[in-house]
């Protein structure tokens, strides 16, 4: 039995990148917890004062329901601006991820692909790599990032583009992680939105028949330290 932490920027992110194998996870008896940094959605208003408490409330209860559906054990919250992690110190941000990993000491680690679109995701991904400087007597073992639709694959410059090397097969849990997902009312839109329920399945089906499997979340693996 192991026990994973999975360090995401926004509320369905824990979802979209890695909802799959956290069920997966889960059913083998493992202990997940979700680590949100993000409020999410108040950069959609044009200042952050202006945003409704009720929409945050809301969204809060959205992953505290998709949660359930695919086993996480608890979801903690930073409520860090939304779309402005950049305007934050990332030593701050590094100080939160640190104090979680002291709260959960996990094994296991899901985080942002650092080469993501969104700012928010790229300071998470950085956040938890700094966070888990490989130091004697470490707690974590294994550090994964994720790709995260209508995010990664929309970064065209091409800097640091996601390179899966470990695919996980979720096809017996891909229906809970469609379901998870639609808990998130205000985030699940229509195909051919990335982030679309036909999008999650084009997306499982693309990396299962890369590998020869039917539905599978992929990951780029940072570090495995084998003792």
């Amino acid at each position: 039995m192991s026990t994973v932490l999975v360090v995401a920027a926004h509320p369905d992110d824990e979802i979209l990148g890695v909802g799959g194998t956290v069920a997966r996870h889960a059913a083998k008896g493992d202990h997940v917890f979700g680590y949100i940094l993000g409020e999410g959605q108040t950069s959609r208003w044009k200042e952050r004062e202006l945003a409704e408490e009720k929409v945050i409330q809301e969204l809060h209860k959205n992953t505290w329901e998709a949660a359930k559906v695919v086993g996480y054990k608890n979801i903690f919250f930073a409520d860090l601006p939304d779309n402005r992690f950049d305007q934050v110190d990332l030593l701050d941000i590094v100080k939160l991820v640190e104090e979680m990993i002291q709260q959960v000491q996990p094994e296991i680690i899901y985080t942002h692909h650092l080469g993501d679109l969104n700012i928010d995701h790229q300071r998470t991904g950085e956040a938890v790599i700094t966070a888990t400087r490989p130091l004697q007597n470490g707690i974590v073992k294994e550090i994964y990032t994720f790709e995260t639709l209508s995010s990664t694959e929309w970064d065209f410059s091409y800097r640091n583009s996601f390179c899966p090397n470990v695919f996980i097969e979720v096809a017996d849990f891909f229906e809970k992680k469609v379901e998870a997902m639609k808990c998130y009312e205000s985030e699940l839109c229509e195909f051919p939105h990335p982030r679309s329920v036909k999008g999650l399945e084009i997306l499982a089906q693309k990396w299962g028949m890369t590998v020869g499997k039917n539905y599978v979340e992929a990951f780029q693996l940072v570090r495995k330290i084998q003792d």
